[in-house]
């Protein structure tokens, strides 16, 4: 285990397949819950498709990094333009909790709650099978929380080149 998540910091490994990371967002807690559960607005920092907001809904989850952000720096090798997962929500409380199953046997959970004048926004991965996996979500989540950050109002980092120079980053404060 190591230190506990702050907000607009590096995600930490909270237990051997956990990742916990936290954004402070410039937002109501409305127009992020939109953010998360809107298939138009999402894609602008995550991933596309539609999200029947109902537990056990099915939804397909679909990733065009390279249209995040313009430009959108050179995506690594063996990496598709677009990668799809299917899902399903498995926990909704608007606009406070979303929940939704990851692969095989993980799962995401998007916590909401405010602070201040905005949000404070928690990305909850369980179930991530080994490091390797690890290090490629890690970097992931902490760029697409930079893009939603950045589309709430502020700059975003070519999202291929913030994913290289983070999984460097990751790979050095994430242990085996």
């Amino acid at each position: 285990m190591t230190d506990a998540p702050t907000a607009d910091a590096h995600g930490v490994r909270t237990d051997a397949s956990t990742l916990t990371i936290r954004r402070l967002l410039p937002a109501s807690i409305e127009r992020v819950w939109a953010y998360l559960t809107d298939g138009d607005l999402r894609r602008q920092w995550f991933a596309a498709g539609d999200m029947p907001l109902r537990v056990g809904a099915p939804i397909e989850l679909i990733w065009r990094n390279d249209a995040l952000t313009d430009p959108p720096g050179r995506r690594p090798e063996g990496i598709g333009a677009e990668n799809r997962m299917q899902s399903r929500i498995t926990e909704l409380d608007p606009p406070h909790r979303l929940a939704i199953a990851w692969g095989a046997g993980g799962e995401v959970c998007f916590e909401l709650s405010e602070q201040g004048g905005g949000v404070l926004l928690t990305v909850i991965h369980r179930g991530i099978p080994d490091r390797d996996r690890m290090l490629s979500f890690a970097p992931g989540w902490h760029m697409h929380l930079d893009i939603l950050k950045a589309r709430l109002g502020g700059p975003a980092e070519p999202f291929w080149d913030g994913f290289a120079r983070l999984q460097a980053d990751y790979a050095e404060r994430l242990p085996l």
